[in-house]
């Protein structure tokens, strides 16, 4: 849905457990391209994710993104794998060496990397679906606010699988979070058209409709008390610089 999560979601930072069996983790590594090279950047990412990360375990996909103060940037995210699965990546074969000669040379320095554990319990991926369009909200917890924040999450999504069942959505825990960047959580809407954006969810109505009169306007009083600040932005997938194609499956979210 839209706009749902402007004001509604939270992330569990340190205090939430982890899973008792082996979870899902996203690497996604946000890169700045120099002006002038933007081109010679695009080729050599093609080429490289096509050789090196188009299967299913260590697999990649492109972003850019479209609108904040990291318009114009890329992500490219790894995923997804268990943390066991890090230790194999692809590094020799030459991997390491055309990232370096082919893709690094035309970036600005540095990367900013991230890890997200994908909450499965908390996501909704009803059928297969392709990844074209995403828009990607960011959220700041308050500090030992983690368990309380995720109880909203649990209402939230039971509002979601009722009276949105069709809409895909994931949510992910920043594995290494902290409080300087506050980005502790991301929930991820996927939507094919842009038109999406600018329909009325009434998500409020259908809250109450779930919970009873008035407590649309209760959680959102908890989650003041839960959450610091948000960032949202758009994200396109590029198939063109992809080592995956924009098919995602289901079994591959659960």
């Amino acid at each position: 849905m839209k706009n749902l999560f402007y004001l509604l979601l939270l992330s569990p930072l340190m205090v939430i457990a982890q899973d008792a069996k082996e979870y899902m983790v996203f690497e996604n590594a946000m890169l700045t391209v120099k002006p002038d090279k933007i081109k010679l950047f695009e080729a050599g990412m093609a080429a490289h994710n096509k050789k090196y990360h188009s299967d299913n375990v260590y697999g990649a996909r492109v972003y850019g993104i479209a609108n904040g103060s990291n318009a114009g940037k890329y992500i490219w995210a790894m995923g997804p794998l268990p943390w066991s699965a890090m230790d194999n990546r692809p590094t020799k074969g030459g991997h390491d060496e055309d990232w370096r000669d082919n893709v690094v040379p035309y970036m600005e320095s540095g990367a900013d990397v991230t890890y997200w554990k994908f909450k499965a319990d908390l996501s909704n991926f009803p059928k297969d679906f392709k990844v074209n369009k995403m828009k990607v909200d960011v959220y700041d917890i308050t500090r030992f606010q983690g368990k309380e924040a995720m109880k909203i999450l649990e209402k939230v999504k039971k509002v979601m699988v009722t009276k949105f069942p069709k809409e895909a959505f994931g949510v992910y825990v920043n594995e290494f979070a902290s409080t300087k960047e506050g980005r502790d959580l991301a929930y991820v809407s996927f939507f094919e058209k842009s038109a999406w954006l600018g329909e009325d969810a009434q998500f409020a109505k259908k809250y109450d409709e779930v919970f009873g009169k008035g407590s649309f306007e209760k959680i959102i009083k908890e989650w003041g008390k839960v959450t610091s600040g948000s960032q949202s932005e758009l994200w396109v997938h590029r198939d063109d610089l992809s080592g995956l194609n924009p098919m995602i499956k289901v079994d591959q979210r659960k």
